[in-house]
């Protein structure tokens, strides 16, 4: 069911334009598109916006400094020591700090309700903000398949979403294969068949048709997918992988009950959000503005 949410909520939203953390946007238009034939992935009704690139360790350090000083929820995992993020002290007061060099690449060991977790501080306005209310209601799950709920405001993509933002080409309607938008590609396009993550946007001449960059290879992909009891949704192949691994046919799951979901350096995420009001018109005309929350 759809939801709509009132103007007085949306305006809310911009009030957190000097936080922390700053997610650079990309507006997937064309809403209503057809699916992919080949794999019927890829319709969404409505407009929507999805991270232009992974969510880098840098971002998710600032996210474990305003809510991991005692890290109930294990929003870091000691494997990210090697891999850009270093935590000091102890429970009560942990603090974490970014390895200078590894600050732009994706976060990883990082699992699906981290990545949830993180959803809703952004939602909630980043600080002190809530990680178990908001776009999921988690109240201290770690198990289970859990939704987003209605109303959402910044989420992890549907897989829908996530394949038109990667695959879909709204000039022409049609599908590519790979995320780069053509149907071949090689290491001069993305990172894989390689030895370790990169920078986000490294691969600055090779965006998605609508701008999104490395939607193939450096990191898998969470999205809110599910199957089952414990699956969830990963897309877009890693580092470590061939090219079919990109491929749009070639999507993936992750069972959450098995520990290694969270014991891996090849799966990270980006994020999708409801499109920004243009508050202030509204506010200028009077008119109350009503958004319509993706299906």
């Amino acid at each position: 069911m759809k939801k709509v949410l009132p103007f007085v909520t949306l305006i809310a939203l911009n009030l957190t334009v000097s936080a922390a953390v700053s997610i650079d946007w990309v507006t997937i238009g064309n809403a209503g598109n057809a699916a992919d034939p080949l794999t019927g992935y890829g319709s969404v009704g409505s407009e929507y916006r999805i991270g232009k690139y992974e969510v880098t360790n840098a971002q998710y350090a600032e996210f474990l400094n305003a809510k991991a000083a005692t890290d109930s929820y294990l929003l870091y995992n000691p494997n990210m020591d090697s891999y850009g993020i270093t935590r000091s002290g102890s429970s009560g007061s942990y603090t974490y700090s970014v390895t200078g060099a590894l600050a732009s690449r994706p976060v990883v060991y990082v699992s699906w309700f981290d990545a949830a977790r993180f959803a809703n501080w952004l939602a909630n306005g980043q600080g002190s903000g809530s990680t178990e209310t908001g776009s999921y209601t988690l109240n201290g799950a770690t198990s289970g398949i859990i939704t987003a709920n209605p109303g959402a405001t910044i989420y992890l993509p549907s897989e829908d979403e996530w394949y038109k933002a990667a695959y879909y080409n709204s000039a022409t309607s049609t599908y590519s294969l790979y995320p780069n938008g053509l149907n071949a590609i090689t290491v001069a396009d993305a990172n894989f068949d390689g030895t370790s993550s990169s920078d986000v946007g490294t691969f600055s001449s090779d965006p998605s048709s609508f701008g999104t960059f490395d939607q193939g290879g450096n990191v898998w992909e969470w999205n809110d997918a599910f199957g089952g009891a414990s699956y969830r949704g990963i897309r877009g192949g890693s580092w470590g992988n061939d090219a079919l691994a990109m491929r749009s046919f070639n999507g993936g799951a992750y069972d959450l009950s098995y520990p290694a979901s969270e014991e891996t350096a090849s799966i990270g995420f980006r994020l999708s959000s409801i499109p920004e009001p243009s508050s202030l018109v509204f506010l200028v005309s009077g008119f109350a503005l009503w958004v319509v929350r993706r299906r």
